[in-house]
C-alpha cells in the first residue's frame, strides 16, 4: 500500500503543478489585460483546488503509513540532526500545508463581491506564492 501511495503521490504533483502554472498565467494575464472574472476563471480555480487538497489528502495518508513520517517524531532530536528525516518529517509537510492554504485563500477571496481586477491580483499573489512554496520543498533528488 505504502508503494502504490508514494507513486501516487509523486505522480500528483506534475498535474497540480501543470493546473498551478495555467492557473497563474490565465490569472496574471487577465490581471494585466482588466478582464473580467468569468465562469472559466472560476472553474480553473476550483480545478486547482480540488487537484491540490487531493494532493494533501494523499500526503497525509502516507505521513501516517510511512516510516519517515509519524514515526520519526518519536525521536525529534534525530529527526532534526539528519536533513532528510526533517524534510519528509517536518518541513515538506508544513511547507506544502501552507501552500495549499494560499491556493484555497485565492480560490475563497475570488469568490467575494469584489472587483474583477483585484480577484485577478489576488490569485496571482496567491498562486505565486503557493508555487514558490511547493517548488523550495520538494524532494528533487528522489523525485521521478
Amino acid at each position: 500500500m505504502e508503494t502504490g501511495l508514494k507513486h501516487l503521490h509523486s505522480f500528483l504533483p506534475y498535474i497540480l503543478l501543470t493546473v498551478l502554472v495555467l492557473a497563474l498565467l490565465k490569472s496574471f494575464v487577465a490581471f494585466r489585460s482588466n478582464q473580467a472574472h468569468t465562469e472559466a476563471h472560476r472553474k480553473n480555480g476550483l480545478i486547482l483546488l480540488i487537484v491540490a487538497h487531493l494532493q494533501l489528502l494523499l500526503g497525509i495518508v502516507l505521513y501516517i503509513v510511512s516510516p519517515k513520517g509519524l514515526n520519526t517524531l518519536n525521536d525529534m532530536g534525530t529527526t532534526m540532526k539528519n536533513p532528510d528525516l526533517r524534510l519528509y518529517a517536518l518541513e515538506h509537510p508544513v511547507m506544502m500545508i501552507i501552500a495549499i492554504v494560499f491556493i484555497t485563500m485565492a480560490y475563497s477571496k475570488s469568490k467575494k463581491n469584489i472587483a474583477d481586477r483585484l480577484k485577478h491580483k489576488v490569485k496571482t499573489v496567491y498562486y505565486l506564492i503557493a508555487l514558490a512554496l511547493i517548488l523550495s520543498k520538494i524532494p528533487w533528488a528522489v523525485w521521478p
